[in-house]
């Protein structure tokens, strides 16, 4: 493969991250469990893991049923791996500002700063999506995640 290639798979990739948390932070996520393999899993803390696209879209329809939140998914450090023109792994930093309610809010710390980690196929459409999501919580306060309890989706 050579560097355009890689090139083009790491703008693909990095665009595809920006264009998930776009849907995420102004859309509510309606269309974000159409980023990942029908069976993909998405690890939204350290000991939640959604799996398929189902349930992630429930997670999202509950998420927003909650009323209103602000949220920014801030992305830092993008790097790639690409094990072929079909198949690669992101890691980046997440840096989350949320808090529920309607702007304009205090300005305060991220709630939460993450390792972030996605496997990721190109399909036969020629679309990149994700087959796992994986958030590793470094740094967390101010207000909490928005995570559902258990059994809630």
């Amino acid at each position: 493969m050579d560097r355009l290639e890689r090139h083009l798979i790491w703008t693909d990739l990095e665009k595809l991250t920006v264009d998930y948390w776009h849907e995420v932070d102004t859309n509510w996520g309606r269309g974000a469990h159409e980023y990942f393999v029908e069976d993909g899993t998405f690890q939204a803390s350290n000991d939640t893991i959604f799996r398929g696209r189902k349930e992630i879209k429930n997670f999202y329809t509950w998420r927003e049923s909650r009323g209103a939140r602000v949220a920014r998914h801030l992305i830092n450090n993008f790097r790639v791996s690409i094990t072929d023109d079909a198949h690669a792994t992101t890691n980046w930093v997440l840096c989350l500002y949320a808090a529920d309610g309607s702007p304009v809010l205090p300005s305060l710390p991220p709630i939460q700063v993450s390792d972030s980690v996605d496997v990721c196929v190109r399909g036969s459409d020629g679309a990149w999506r994700y087959v796992s999501r994986k958030l590793t919580s470094l740094f967390a306060g101010g207000a909490p995640v928005t995570i559902p309890p258990p059994g809630t989706v």
